[in-house]
């Protein structure tokens, strides 16, 4: 089977609800939000689901602490020597993956925007002089003593490189095929840096579209056309795994 991503949204908090931007504020998860990522693992998890946690040979985590408690949620009993991480609930799928606590997939720096909604976003901008007629479009404008787009592309294009490199060149071209060598990987963290991660894989311009959704708490798949890590690609939908009996 041709390597894969899933990306993984922090489940809902009562900023995500209201529509705040959160970048570098730590917010729980809501209980609704730890009941729908409970349920997310429960469906997508397992050895006969969509992410077999036996497959995963890397999982790559933001080191906001809505985003670990996500991946604590999950049907994973992991294997971690991280100590920001709880150790992993009771019957979970056992899974032999690191798990890499990494800045590369924190949340888009929102400066001035941290903790308003857009509509007050562009409410200041107009004031400010700065919408140009045009509501604000973090793809395009980026957020003033945050990040800009080209700040983003730099550090998701490292973290895209690293995944190829480490853990999908190396199955693809049959090296270091064995235990703990699978190619899966895993990515938990947060709404728009998980958008703009699948639009670099996909080798877009953050500003050349199509605007992804990836609602709080849900799961996206990305992967290779003809087993070529050269050929990049949306995974639409994916089959669960069946066993040969």
């Amino acid at each position: 089977m041709t390597p894969r991503v899933f990306i993984i949204r922090h489940g809902e908090t009562t900023w995500s609800l209201s529509g705040k931007h959160t970048s570098t504020t730590n917010i729980p998860l809501t209980a609704s939000g730890e009941k729908r990522v409970l349920a997310t693992g429960r469906a997508l998890v397992g050895n006969d689901r969509l992410i077999v946690p036996s497959k995963l040979s890397h999982i790559y985590v933001s080191p906001r602490l809505r985003a670990q408690r996500t991946l604590e949620l999950l049907n994973i009993a992991y294997r971690s020597h991280t100590p920001l991480l709880s150790p992993a609930r009771e019957g979970g799928i056992p899974c032999q993956a690191e798990v890499e606590i990494t800045e590369d997939i924190r949340e888009w720096d929102y400066g001035d925007y941290e903790g308003i909604t857009s509509p007050e976003i562009n409410r200041i901008r107009k004031e400010q002089g700065l919408d140009d007629g045009r509501k604000w479009d973090i793809w395009r404008d980026g957020c003033p003593g945050g990040e800009s787009p080209a700040d983003i592309t730099a550090r998701l294009d490292r973290l895209i490189q690293d995944i190829r490199e480490k853990w999908h060149r190396p199955v693809m071209e049959g090296e270091n095929v064995g235990e703990g060598k699978k190619g899966d990987v895993l990515i938990v963290a947060h709404g728009h840096i998980l958008r703009a991660f699948a639009q670099r894989w996909a080798g877009k311009e953050l500003h050349d579209g199509p605007t992804f959704l990836l609602e709080a708490g849900g799961v996206g798949t990305l992967s290779y056309e003809h087993h070529n890590i050269n050929e990049p690609a949306i995974l639409l939908g994916g089959a669960f795994v069946v066993g040969d009996d």
